[in-house]
């Protein structure tokens, strides 16, 4: 009995405590990674990747990264994202870009609520010509949201699935990324850019100290129970 106690005591408190080491592990690679990203986000921005080294663009290399890419936008084939902002709900406007450069590139030029859906009713904020555009490389958004299926066929949207936006509005040479551009104040029916949150919980160092504080409680437990153990046994005084 007394050896069954201290194996799983021994099992508890290894146990708990490596998954409070594990903890502390991701800790130190969730700071790593929240440093790359600020560094990213605050570095001054290089040309937009293009169909060369696009079998290389990842999410732990680019996500985040602040690029550039001029060229003409192809208004007639936007695609409305659904999203919800700090100005409520409403959509994304996706836009493909025609960069100079030869390929296509989706550019969310941001966030417009339900009555400025139709394209028709935001003229004014459209961007016609060449232009620069600014912005945070994001990685394509596949399948949909978290409860619904993107749905090509009726052009609604839940996710920014590049491919799949792509292949709907008849692109070509796209790239596996879209931008999330900058504000430009153009109109006051333009698209709201500039909203994206970039936000990583950090709560490892909480949960390695419950972890840690587990393993302590269970090494205490087992310690009182086999000492309360062996001098009953021993016909010691408690």
């Amino acid at each position: 009995m007394l050896a069954l106690l201290a194996i799983l005591t021994v099992i508890g408190v290894a146990g708990f405590t490596s998954l409070g080491i594990w903890q502390i592990e991701r800790r130190a690679w969730k700071l790593d990674l929240i440093t790359r990203v600020d560094g990213r986000i605050h570095a001054p921005p290089v040309a937009a990747p293009g169909p060369a080294a696009w079998p290389q663009v990842n999410t732990a290399n680019d996500e985040y990264r602040r690029v550039t890419v001029t060229g003409r936008f192809l208004n007639d084939r936007e695609a409305l994202v659904q999203a919800v902002t700090a100005h409520g709900g409403g959509y994304w406007v996706l836009t493909p870009l025609r960069a100079t450069d030869g390929f296509t590139v989706l550019v969310n030029r941001g966030f417009v609520p339900p009555e400025l859906r139709d394209a028709g009713a935001r003229v004014a904020g459209q961007i016609s010509g060449e232009t620069t555009v600014t912005g945070l490389l994001r990685i394509t958004e596949p399948k949909g949201g978290p409860l619904r299926a993107n749905d090509p066929v009726n052009d609604r949207w839940y996710s920014r699935d590049t491919a799949a936006i792509a292949e709907a509005k008849g692109l070509s040479d796209t790239a596996p990324y879209f931008i999330d551009a900058d504000r430009v104040v153009a109109s006051p029916s333009a698209p709201v850019g500039g909203l994206t949150v970039v936000n990583f919980p950090n709560n490892h160092l909480v949960y390695a100290l419950t972890w840690f504080g587990l393993a302590l409680m269970v090494l205490a437990a087992g310690i009182f129970v086999l000492r309360g153990e062996y001098r009953l046994r021993r016909g010691l005084p408690s």
